[in-house]
């Protein structure tokens, strides 16, 4: 079977402050009718995918956002092909709650609603809401056993679950989502970097998201999980990368930009943010939690985005994408400095340098196979 080209997505700004922690001019916008024009613009440079952000309290830059799961919807219904992967809390949400919602999304989508379950690093907004905080890899249970509930109640009548989270008794949900081939409910997605996160990926997940990681990075982690998987006997979830991409005419412009949102960073902000996130990580036993390693330029672009490299000309960034390709991703969730000029320019200038990258290696490869007689 040919290698599938990789698929893009993009982070949604639908929180206030972009999406680099930083007094560097940014001319996007987290209001719906920005959100709506880009949502159309990004469907037609390539983009496949849209991941919604999940932050409930204003803190650490980003004052103002919108609800995930609503402006998800929002935004299906505005678009006609994009796929709009809503960011939930386990905590915050019960899966039968979430379950009726993403139902009805994806009938009035034609079955474009994803979830993306994110286990939750901000302590604060769990306390300040009168939540039970639980420590990392407890979190990461309740993540895996709200997936299954998901999962359960998406494909199965009269479901049965006795979690030490959740629980269901002959729940039947009706309508079910849209069932179509390969696809038996919603795409469910998950981040994190940690050793828990890449066990649960393998059991439960449909696709992995990991922050921003050099060649090295993503190799492990890609190998973990498709470990997990294989332990517990099912397909390895594919594999998602966060990446901030700043593409310009020549390496010099865009090394200048890098340069010019670090040295202009809400130090403060960047600070406050480092400090919640590593507590959040901080009861890993192995250390290799998200943000455990990250420096303060790291930090200025919050999933570690500048790590992946996608930095430079249309032609060095088509490289890399395509390196890491070969490494085992299949998507790439980006980010953007000026989110409507920099995706038409993604979409007319590095996007098709990645396609014809794909098309020589799927060539080549076909060349490395012997006929046979």
């Amino acid at each position: 079977m040919p290698a599938q080209p990789v698929k893009f997505a993009y982070w949604v700004p639908n929180v206030s402050g972009g999406l680099v922690t930083s007094t560097i001019e940014q001319r996007t916008d987290w209001g719906y009718d920005y959100n709506r024009e880009l949502a159309v613009l990004a469907e037609n440079n390539g983009f496949e995918y849209a991941l919604t952000q999940v932050r409930y309290m204003a803190s650490y830059g980003a004052e103002y956002q919108h609800e995930s799961t609503s402006f998800s919807l929002a935004l299906l219904l505005a678009t006609q092909r994009l796929k709009v992967i809503a960011a939930v809390h386990p905590g915050l949400w019960h899966p039968g709650v979430l379950a009726k919602l993403g139902a009805t999304a994806d009938h009035l989508s034609h079955g474009r609603f994803a979830v993306n379950v994110v286990s939750g690093w901000f302590k604060d907004e769990f306390t300040a809401l009168g939540e039970p905080w639980l420590e990392h890899d407890e979190r990461y249970r309740r993540a895996e056993e709200f997936i299954t509930a998901l999962r359960r109640l998406w494909t199965e009548d009269h479901a049965e679950l006795a979690g030490d989270f959740y629980r269901l008794r002959d729940f039947s949900l009706k309508p079910k989502p849209l069932r179509t081939t390969g696809r038996p409910h919603p795409e469910i997605f998950q981040g994190g970097n940690s050793t828990a996160a890449r066990r649960m990926a393998g059991r439960v997940s449909d696709w992995y998201f990991s922050n921003g990681k050099d060649f090295d990075g993503v190799a492990e982690q890609i190998h973990d999980i498709r470990t997990s998987a294989a332990e517990a006997g099912r397909p390895a979830p594919r594999f998602g990368l966060n990446g901030f991409l700043i593409a310009r005419d020549t390496e010099h412009e865009a090394r200048e930009t890098l340069r010019e949102i670090v040295a202009r960073a809400d130090t403060e902000a960047v600070e406050g943010f480092g400090t919640a996130v590593r507590q959040a990580g901080r009861s890993t036993a192995d250390g290799k939690g998200m943000w455990q390693d990250s420096s303060f330029e790291d930090l200025v672009q919050y999933n570690d985005g500048f790590r992946t490299g996608l930095i430079g000309t249309p032609e060095q960034i088509a490289e890399r994408i395509v390196a890491y390709k070969k490494l085992g991703v299949d998507l790439f969730l980006l980010g953007f400095l000026h989110y409507h000029e920099e995706v038409e320019y993604f979409g007319t200038r590095v996007l098709p340098l990645v396609r014809e990258l794909e098309a020589r290696l799927s060539g080549a490869e076909d060349e490395s196979v012997p006929a046979h007689a």
